[in-house]
């Protein structure tokens, strides 16, 4: 089920923004590792729109790897570039974006894709995390041991703003294609007039 997040959370105001979403950019956002790219990969085929990466976009931007510009520049630089980004792709609409883990670290980020885009949260449970994350060569923020600690911290860090998407699913016990499914039903039943509260 979705659950809502908002403090608006009634079940016009979701169906309102889906409705919107019709037209505008749809965006996932989740801790690394959680499905972002594969769900919105399949998505934005089936909603025949162009689907953006934002790590591809600065990868290409800078010539590099993600774990290579945090290993040669740092933390703080990535971001930098992150946000640039993010406010150039969310110029154009009608886009599946899949974004950084980290992205809503900064408000104005979080700020500019609640305002642009129906916003899409994805979670997962810490075994399944640690699961797809693999051996997290190529995830820089999860280099060295104490893997599962270091995803509990920034989880707990995260926590709040994650929780300022419109909409969240856990993707737990789900394939990509039934998470497609699921956004797919809601931004079917977003056509449909509303007719009360949403039963989560």
């Amino acid at each position: 089920m979705l659950r809502r997040l908002v403090e608006r959370g009634s079940y016009r105001y979701v169906t309102d923004l889906v409705f919107s979403a019709m037209s505008r950019n749809i965006a996932l956002i989740g801790f690394m590792a959680v499905g972002k790219s594969a769900i919105g990969r399949t998505l934005a085929k089936k909603l025949r729109r162009r689907f953006v990466d934002l790590d591809r976009v600065i990868e290409r931007a800078e010539g590099r790897k993600v774990r290579e510009i945090f290993e040669h520049k740092g933390e703080a630089y990535f971001r930098q570039l992150e946000k640039q980004a993010l406010a150039e792709v969310l110029e154009k609409n009608n886009q599946i974006i899949a974004t950084g883990g980290g992205v809503i670290l900064d408000d104005q980020n979080l700020q500019i894709l609640r305002e642009k885009a129906l916003l899409i949260g994805l979670s997962a449970e810490m075994d399944v995390l640690l699961a797809r994350a693999g051996d997290a060569t190529k995830r820089p923020l999860l280099q060295g041991s104490h893997r599962r600690e270091r995803i509990e911290d920034l989880l707990r860090q995260r926590a709040a703003r994650y929780a300022q998407a419109h909409v969240t699913i856990d993707t737990s016990n789900l394939t990509v294609d039934q998470v497609v499914k699921k956004i797919m039903g809601m931004l079917e039943v977003g056509k449909k007039p509303s007719d009360g509260n949403c039963k989560s």
